[in-house]
């Protein structure tokens, strides 16, 4: 077991190591012009296998609904994504990515790969492969609390 000042020290770097990631992701996303938001909701779009509904996503994201209202406003705006109609509930809007948005979804995993790559940049072959597989150790294990 570990002892509690190294659970804090683990937990403050795996803190210090998130903000300094999102820092590189947003310093990378910059020149595709779209913020973090906007990208989680363009690539969470991208993993339905139809277009989802509003309230998909505002579950998926574990957001209000206003919430992916206004990042959906913004991506339409840059023709990213699209309001469709349910083809079968007249009610329902549907969202779906457009060419341009596709376009944008491959430069993000281009800016994510080189923002994740800055921050590897130090860690050998080894220490990667080590660095995944206790990362998906942590990632497997069952929610206790969160």
């Amino acid at each position: 077991m570990t002892a509690p000042d190294s659970s804090g020290q683990l937990a403050e770097q795996l803190l210090r190591l998130t903000r300094r990631l999102h820092r590189a992701q947003k310093l990378y996303l910059d020149p595709v012009g779209i913020t973090p938001a906007q990208a989680r909701l363009l690539r969470t779009v991208a993993h339905y296998e139809e277009p989802p509904r509003m309230a998909d996503l505002a579950q998926r994201l574990e957001v209000v609904p206003r919430a992916v209202t206004t990042l959906v406003d913004a991506l339409e705006e840059n023709d990213s994504v699209r309001r469709v109609p349910d083809p079968t509930n007249r009610r329902v809007i549907r969202i779906e990515l457009t060419d341009h948005g596709r376009s944008t979804l491959r430069a993000l995993r281009a800016a994510r790969r080189a923002a994740v790559e800055d921050i590897l940049a130090p860690l050998s072959t080894d220490q990667r492969e080590l660095l995944g597989s206790l990362l998906t150790e942590l990632l497997n294990s069952p929610d206790q609390r969160c």
